[in-house]
């Protein structure tokens, strides 16, 4: 099951398990809370997109009966994220594919989805941008292989009439996904902004849209905090990563 410089890490939350390495991309705070912000439809057909070793799409498995399917394009992490699916015996309910997430019309129907979850890669590449010299991490954080328009225009094509997209990234470029989301038929209808502390600048933003929603409608929810003034964990983390 566990290949060279794996380990088995657990979603302590949901009581799933997830395999793991140093030497590749995983998972971080930003795929807790992205898997936490919209609400799970119970049914229907749900992507994880960029899905890295499938962290996002574990979470919400136990919240509902949709299938979800995942979409990334390293192969190191897709087979993680297909073993990790194997090690919780999810196998009836989930499925990865690895592509590029620009060819997911290959795999995905048109008009099918009934919510994209999306942790897409944060930085431009840029010349100017320094890159991770590891580049598992460089492709997950760099807009190599795929850019923001990319997400949204291929997320605006798979989602239904009113199906919705959750995006997770950073406040520097939330005007961006709004011009976006509104250029490609998805109206902007529920924003969060996380903060690392009490008095700290937003590093992280929740954007969720309809497909084809009206304009009116935005919703700024309250601000949430991920660490106290003693560095532990905030009641509202807490709860989404144990469960407490």
């Amino acid at each position: 099951m566990l290949n060279k410089n794996e380990r088995i890490d657990a979603l302590y939350a949901e009581g799933i398990q997830i395999i793991q390495s140093s030497d590749v991309f995983s998972f971080s705070i930003d795929a807790v809370l992205l898997a936490n912000f919209p609400k799970i439809p119970k049914r229907g057909k749900i992507l994880d997109l960029c899905a890295g070793n499938g962290a996002v799409g574990l979470f919400i498995s136990q919240k509902t009966q949709a299938k979800i399917e995942q979409i990334e394009i390293q192969p190191r992490l897709a087979d993680m994220a297909q073993r990790s699916i194997a090690l919780n015996h999810l196998e009836a309910q989930m499925k990865v594919h690895q592509l590029n997430l620009k060819d997911s019309l290959s795999v995905i129907k048109k008009d099918s989805l009934d919510l994209i979850l999306c942790n897409p890669p944060y930085f431009k590449n840029l010349p100017t941008n320094e890159k991770n010299p590891n580049p598992h991490l460089a492709i997950a954080r760099h807009e190599i292989h795929a850019t923001l328009a990319d997400v949204i225009s291929v997320s605006s094509q798979m989602l239904k009439m009113n199906g919705r997209l959750a995006l997770v990234h950073r406040p520097d470029r939330f005007l961006e996904i709004l011009e976006l989301m509104q250029h490609y038929r998805i109206a902007p209808k529920r924003v969060q902004f996380v903060y690392p502390k009490e008095g700290k600048d937003a590093n992280i933003v929740l954007v969720e849209g309809i497909k084809d929603g009206k304009k009116a409608g935005l919703k700024i929810l309250p601000p949430l905090t991920v660490y106290s003034k003693n560095n532990e964990y905030t009641p509202a983390l807490k709860a989404m990563l144990y469960g407490e």
